[in-house]
């Protein structure tokens, strides 16, 4: 707002004057910057989308509906089916669903009574996930497209036929 020419102003209140930056150009050169217009992909660099951490509050909900064998920790299945349905999630650029987790679950076997290959299959991928990257990755890379998009009802039925869908 402007100040009347008769109210008096002090020293304080003064404009002052500006500093303009040197006109510089733009120089990539920092180790993370991106050098194209498109993002990396392929294994390691994970599958970004829209809020993805909410995949472990509902990987919380549905935990009650696992079945787990001896040996298999609560909080690395839980882990592992948030992955798992984040990406799924991911292909279709939106945020996770509980169906999402279903498949997730589904696809190895956590939604009932698994076959004994299956579960020692799971065993190695799912052990110590909740804890570790590597671990993580190795687990989401680990399930082919092709599976993520089967449908709930699908994918609790490939349990069973499991190998034609985790190995396609």
């Amino acid at each position: 707002m402007a100040q009347p020419s008769f109210v008096p102003v002090t020293e304080a209140d003064q404009v002052r004057p500006t500093l303009r930056q040197a006109d510089t150009t733009h120089v990539t050169g920092r180790p993370s910057e991106m050098r194209t217009p498109d993002a990396p992909h392929g294994t390691g660099f994970g599958k970004p989308g829209p809020d993805q951490g909410f995949a472990l509050r509902l990987a919380h909900l549905i935990s009650e509906r696992m079945v787990l064998v001896d040996g298999e920790v609560h909080h690395d299945v839980e882990v592992g089916a948030a992955l798992v349905g984040a990406r799924r999630a991911s292909l279709w650029g939106r945020a996770p669903s509980v169906y999402d987790l279903e498949v997730a679950l589904g696809i190895f076997g956590y939604l009932g009574v698994a076959p004994a290959d299956l579960v020692a299959y799971r065993g190695g991928l799912f052990q110590a996930v909740g804890h570790s990257w590597m671990a993580q990755r190795a687990l989401v890379d680990s399930v082919p497209e092709a599976a993520l998009r089967l449908t709930p009802a699908e994918a609790a039925a490939s349990s069973s036929s499991w190998r034609t869908t985790l190995e396609a």
